[in-house]
């Protein structure tokens, strides 16, 4: 069975930093692209990051970069995101994708897409 299963959200002050953490299990995650979208309350849903299958090719939302670095452990079957730097506009619930492509410079989620759960990420003093 199919699952991503995130972690390390959770309520951090302005500046600070967090590392999410994306267990997959029942596929390996070196046969797909990666990725992180996020939905803050009333907003759209928008992808913050992505990574290739191969190569390790990364892209990123324009607001993150420079903040955010996402990253992968093939041999642990985990996707990671280190947030740092972080302000309260990035407030939102952040999902693990499998899956993601990049369209224009824009993340979009795959065709054989598949979530996690999300894991709740408050920036607030």
């Amino acid at each position: 069975q199919e699952q991503l299963v995130e972690s390390g959200g959770g309520l951090v002050q302005p500046g600070g930093s967090l590392r999410l953490s994306c267990a997959a299990s029942g596929f390996n995650l070196d046969g797909y692209s990666m990725g992180w979208f996020r939905q803050a309350p009333g907003k759209e849903r928008e992808g913050v990051s992505c990574i290739s299958r191969t190569e390790g090719i990364t892209n990123y939302l324009n607001s993150v970069k420079g903040r955010f670095t996402i990253s992968r452990d093939n041999d642990k079957n985990t996707l990671y995101l280190q947030m740092n730097s972080l302000k309260p506009e990035d407030t939102a619930v952040y999902y693990c994708v499998r899956d993601c492509v990049v369209l224009g410079g824009t993340l979009y989620r795959g065709p054989a897409d598949y979530w996690g759960q999300g894991t709740q990420v408050t920036v607030s003093a």
